[in-house]
């Protein structure tokens, strides 16, 4: 078997960024701790919320988190009421000053960890595994993806025996560094046991040098959400591309 990489660990620093940024000096470990700490508050906290990633960084007083969502509504509340709830929250746990930025994620569907979730939620309700996959394949490709990989493993439909199977539509070329691919992991607690799935989204190629920590410079997420492909017009991979069609 090849030993498989995470494809974000994979591509740090190449095309993608990281979800930590600031300077750890001497208190690193207890940064990192807190870090830790505050993304598994929010992930229980806004289970409902739909939220893809938590990305965090720090200045010398100030923690800015900033909460990728598909439903900022429910972490926003009735005129931000929410929201103040949950700096306050956050304000006790780490005990320095907080600011919460939310970003909105405009196409869920392409969204690795979002799909991902959302097929362990289904298979938890009891839904056909096979038919929650085929339906996420499904909306990615509808919605402009250019690959998507799904594993789901363990006792599929309570079988003895666990298994793993695999569905793929698409390419999703792991060995690329510039294929922009999300990957993530979810787990569905089953009343036969605990069932694992992995999704893999080829979102195209980044051409061209990528902002890694786009949240430093504004409050806008850049680069490319869900589109085929940014960067130099008339780079050769895409003029291949437009021959094939």
């Amino acid at each position: 078997m090849g030993q498989k990489v995470n494809p974000i660990a994979h591509r740090l620093g190449i095309i993608k960024g990281w979800d930590s940024n600031w300077y750890g000096g001497d208190d690193y470990g207890d940064k990192l701790v807190e870090d830790q700490k505050i993304r598994k508050y929010l992930d229980v906290r806004l289970a409902k919320a739909s939220v893809s990633k938590i990305i965090i960084e720090r200045t010398l007083k100030l923690v800015t988190v900033t909460i990728h969502t598909a439903r900022p509504g429910i972490i926003i509340g009735k005129g931000g009421s929410e929201v103040d709830k949950l700096k306050e929250e956050l304000k006790k746990l780490t005990k320095k000053e907080v600011q919460i930025n939310i970003f909105e994620i405009k196409r869920p569907e392409l969204d690795a960890r979002l799909v991902a979730t959302n097929i362990a939620r289904q298979i938890t309700g009891r839904v056909s595994y096979r038919r929650a996959v085929k339906m996420a394949i499904a909306s990615a490709m509808r919605m402009g993806a250019e690959g998507i990989k799904i594993q789901i493993s363990g006792r599929l439909n309570g079988a003895e025996m666990a298994r793993s199977e695999m569905y793929k539509e698409g390419r999703t070329p792991l060995h690329t560094f510039r294929a922009d691919i999300d990957y993530a992991l979810a787990e569905a607690l089953t009343t036969y046991g605990l069932l694992g799935v992995k999704v893999w989204i080829c979102k195209g190629e980044v051409y061209g040098k990528r902002d890694l920590s786009p949240n430093l410079n504004s409050g806008d997420k850049g680069g490319r959400k869900g589109g085929r492909r940014g960067g130099r017009p008339g780079a050769r991979g895409g003029e291949r591309r437009g021959r094939r069609k």
